[in-house]
């Protein structure tokens, strides 16, 4: 059984470069990879836990969090993919559309065109359907969305009681169903899912 082996609905398989850049060697298969991930996550929200001001609308602060997430799990984290998966933008477009995303965003919450729950559920479904990275996608945009939700005054998301939903569960298919919602113009399910508990 291998890293692709067993991948949860909604996951992207990695290539064969991205697989070499995994640094722990004495992975075999994607539960203990998982398990990994979450280690290096648990790391992260610590060194989150101590930034004085996040930054979660620059460019080089989302990459730096998913440095911080996944940097002990991977050679090329908080590297923009450089290979087409079989959702997200064209690889090649994401250093074109990771900045207006952040502009748009940034005046979103400057004018506050929509209830903050709104633009941050937004933000979060924009940074998925780009897909930035190989891997960690999902993680690291719920966690930039309860970052941006925070500044504006609002509590974290719930994301129906489980921020990671890396599992092969019913809970994670409500996810991938709320996004594919999205993806139609429908933010409400996503919203209802990221609210629930």
């Amino acid at each position: 059984m291998g890293l692709n082996d067993g991948l949860p609905a909604g996951a992207t398989p990695l290539d064969g470069e991205e697989l070499e850049g995994l640094l722990p060697t004495h992975l075999v298969n994607r539960s203990q990879l998982n398990e990994w991930e979450q280690q290096n996550i648990e790391a992260a929200l610590l060194w989150l836990s101590q930034q004085r001001r996040p930054r979660p609308l620059e460019e080089a602060w989302l990459r730096r969090l998913h440095r911080e997430m996944f940097g002990q799990s991977w050679r090329w984290a908080g590297h923009y993919r450089s290979s087409d998966k079989s959702i997200g933008a064209d690889w090649r477009q994401i250093r074109m559309q990771v900045p207006a995303l952040l502009a748009d965003i940034a005046y979103q919450v400057e004018h506050r065109v929509e209830p903050t729950d709104q633009i941050a559920m937004r933000f979060h479904h924009r940074l998925v359907a780009i897909h930035l990275f190989p891997n960690g996608n999902g993680r690291r945009a719920r966690l930039i969305a309860d970052v941006l939700i925070e500044q504006l005054g609002a509590p974290p998301f719930s994301w129906g009681g489980d921020s990671s939903l890396v599992a092969t569960t019913a809970l994670r298919q409500q996810y991938i169903d709320a996004l594919q919602q999205a993806d139609r113009g429908h933010i409400g399910f996503l919203l209802a899912f990221a609210r629930a508990r």
